[in-house]
């Protein structure tokens, strides 16, 4: 009998032990959120990403793996605003784990907590992918993230209260070195005041915003239609009538279309990581930003 108690006792402590190790499981819908969750959880959290940043996040399948990882999660973490609403509610559905749910406390949407850009004033399916919500594409500017890590760490603290005091702590670090990162690029960024853009996808108003920079064409004629020969004729005319620096398209994006206006106009191509692992370079949430400084200072000097 007290070999009996002793292996319930064993058996109890273990378990206690394994709670009290136990990393929160967060599963982000892109890399930004996955960083986001690591920077402020730490040892606490283990973030993972249904995308990477060479993966158009419009147009994912609810593959088995990612359903199996979303089962097993704690907080679920989107940009919201109707980015993945291609496939994120067929991963909810299938995953069938009630604590991610819409509306449950381990459901974060980024996009609740920041203002939206180019909210359309209807919504019509031959003017492209329009949300109607507005521009989801929110990581490109670092004023955003703040307030979404403030709503992250509240939720990490709620569903891992007995760590609450750590992520207030993690968060305050944070908020402390993004700061004084911003502080910098701002003083960086100040020769890009101005500079005329194309871009290759509506995908950069929050960056425009941020530094200042000045969209003077888009490849794709529509959002989300791919670029055609003649719209880029049109475009290349467009041009003459403005004094563009660069043409800008993602590390996912085809680089045909830019290349091809590049050869006509004599304007530099730039790859932008849209987001962290965007490039050697971008693998952090800091390391994104800086990279995307100095590509886009190199074409102005």
């Amino acid at each position: 009998m007290k070999f009996v108690i002793r292996q319930l006792a064993l058996v109890c402590l273990l378990l206690l032990s394994r709670v009290a190790t136990a990393q929160v499981s967060v599963f982000a819908c892109e890399p930004e959120w996955a960083a986001l969750a690591q920077e402020i959880g730490g040892k606490h959290v283990s973030a993972s990403s249904a995308t990477t940043a060479l993966q158009d996040v419009h147009h994912i399948q609810a593959r088995p793996s990612l359903i199996a990882k979303l089962r097993k999660a704690d907080l679920l973490v989107c940009t919201g605003a109707g980015l993945e609403s291609g496939w994120l509610p067929v991963l909810q559905r299938r995953a069938n784990n009630p604590a991610v749910q819409t509306g449950a406390t381990g459901y974060l949407e980024a996009t609740q907590y920041v203002k939206l850009l180019d909210r359309p004033t209807r919504v019509d399916r031959a003017a492209g992918d329009v949300h109607a919500q507005g521009n989801p594409h929110i990581q490109l500017d670092p004023r955003n993230y703040p307030p979404i890590a403030q709503a992250m760490a509240g939720r990490l603290a709620e569903i891992d209260p007995q760590n609450a005091g750590d992520y207030e702590a993690g968060l305050a670090d944070f908020l402390r070195r993004w700061a004084s990162a911003m502080d910098g690029w701002q003083v960086q960024a100040q020769p890009l005041q101005h500079i005329q853009i194309v871009v290759h996808h509506n995908s950069w108003p929050y960056l425009a915003g941020w530094l200042g920079l000045q969209r003077v064409g888009t490849l794709e004629p529509k959002p989300g239609v791919p670029p055609t020969s003649a719209h880029l004729s049109k475009l290349l005319q467009q041009l003459q009538k403005h004094d563009a620096t660069a043409i800008i398209h993602s590390s996912y994006q085809n680089a045909r279309a830019a290349e091809w206006l590049s050869q006509r106009t004599g304007l530099p191509v730039i790859e932008l990581p849209a987001t962290v692992g965007g490039n050697a370079q971008a693998q952090d949430l800091f390391r994104l930003f800086s990279d995307i400084l100095q590509r886009l200072l190199a074409v102005t000097s």
